[in-house]
């Protein structure tokens, strides 16, 4: 007898990038991750979280360290000497996020990783995420996941009084600050991703001294 079982499927998007503290020695841009999915590897079924490159950064090397011989897919290069404008730089920067984090999320190995759920569908810092990976913080890994959640779902209220540093494909609005609570149904609970084997007691912080934007200097 046939079971009829539905495809498990995820989409990942990476958009909206934004200049943050625009003007200051310490401006970044951060982009919006828009993730849906019916896969039971996730807690949440939508969510929709703000990130900047750095954090890419320390989640590659993360997923690396605990991926063993798995390969784990590459990010879009800092360039020093970009040539051509700070809005290609970060439209292809945005793209090439995009891209790791499709192979990513196809990765059952990857998928064990604690960090990559917190990283993807909660905001928590990434001191944060390794306080709660390793068991320091006051919420298991699905707790904290199933907070955000239930105050965010995923959906936020477009900010109007911010527009987008870049048009990119336009699926939901900005992620940055939290409201429009949508109830449970959104919600699924499955076992705590921190009883995957995560052994590391020590915290690789990408908050070194940002460089501002513009001209020739390196953007974070």
């Amino acid at each position: 007898m046939l079971e009829n079982r539905e495809e498990e499927l995820t989409t990942v998007r990476v958009q909206d990038p934004r200049v943050q503290n625009e003007g200051s020695w310490n401006s970044y841009v951060d982009y919006k991750i828009f993730l849906h999915t019916n896969s039971k590897a996730f807690t949440a079924k939508t969510s929709c979280v703000r990130r900047r490159y750095r954090e890419f950064v320390w989640l590659r090397r993360q997923l690396q360290k605990n991926a063993g011989l798995v390969p784990v897919p590459e990010l879009p290069g800092k360039s020093t000497f970009f040539v051509g404008s700070t809005d290609e730089f970060i439209e292809k920067r945005r793209q090439g996020l995009q891209q790791f984090l499709e192979k990513v999320v196809q990765n059952v190995v990857l998928l064990s990783d604690s960090r990559l759920h917190l990283f993807l569908q909660s905001q928590l810092s990434v001191p944060e995420i390794e306080a709660c990976v390793q068991g320091q913080g006051s919420q298991t890994v699905t707790e904290a996941i199933l907070h955000y959640a239930m105050s965010n779902c995923g959906w936020v209220r477009e900010e109007e009084s911010r527009p987008a540093l870049l048009p990119g494909g336009d699926l939901h609005g900005s992620c940055a600050g939290l409201g429009s609570p949508q109830g449970p149904s959104c919600l699924e609970t499955f076992p705590y991703w921190s009883d995957f084997g995560m052994d590391d007691t020590h915290s690789d912080s990408p908050d070194e001294p940002a460089e501002p934007l513009g001209g020739r200097r390196e953007m974070q």
